[in-house]
């Protein structure tokens, strides 16, 4: 039995899932959380193999949430299902440690078949995403910017975009006001980008952020 965690902010979203995939004799819901600090803790105190977790959530996102639970249950598969195109953030995340990224668009079944890929320990792929994948390492050149960026300065990079202080962001991701402005000067230089308001309009221009 595949004990699988399903994290998003819609309830519709969560109903949804946990009633198809108890359609399968192999899976099993074993909890659900609506925030990327509830699926911290949904992690944390709850056995299971597979988290399918939601990028935009409110408070911690799931991008926030990836690096943690990779640190603290590293054995648990993180299968992203996000409602925004695989270009957008599937290389990035999968180079941050997911074990999968589908586009809410795609077919149920494709997410059952994901989930019990990602339980034997293996990492999902799609086609959209291999393609991506392949890009990426045949021509290092056609990298879009932000794809440079590691995990943290990703994380700074969106969370300045989208106008949080470097206060705000220090205390939602644990670090110094000061580490956060070492991060912002770093991704800045990387992206040849000077300013917040630059970071706006480029997360908006590829559709990082609504």
């Amino acid at each position: 039995m595949i004990r699988v965690g399903i994290a998003d902010d819609h309830a519709i979203v969560r109903s949804g899932l946990r009633q198809f995939l108890a359609q399968q004799v192999d899976l099993r819901v074993v909890g659900e959380a609506a925030t990327g600090r509830e699926a911290i803790d949904l992690v944390r105190t709850t056995d299971m193999d597979v988290l399918v977790m939601d990028l935009s959530m409110p408070g911690q996102s799931g991008i926030d949430a990836l690096g943690m639970i990779r640190a603290k249950r590293p054995e648990v598969g993180i299968l992203i299902l996000s409602g925004y195109p695989e270009a957008h953030y599937a290389v990035n995340l999968i180079r941050q440690g997911a074990s999968g990224y589908l586009n809410k668009d795609c077919e149920p079944t494709e997410i059952v078949n994901a989930i019990r890929t990602v339980a034997q320990g293996r990492r999902h792929v799609s086609q959209p995403v291999a393609d991506l994948l392949a890009q990426q390492f045949d021509r290092k050149e056609s990298w879009a910017p932000h794809e440079s960026l590691s995990e943290r300065e990703f994380q700074v990079f969106l969370k300045l975009a989208q106008g949080e202080t470097a206060g705000n962001i220090a205390k939602s991701l644990s670090l110094s006001v000061k580490t956060v402005s070492t991060y912002r000067t770093r991704l800045l230089e990387k992206m040849s980008l000077t300013t917040n308001s630059d970071l706006t309009y480029y997360a908006l221009k590829h559709k990082l952020i609504d």
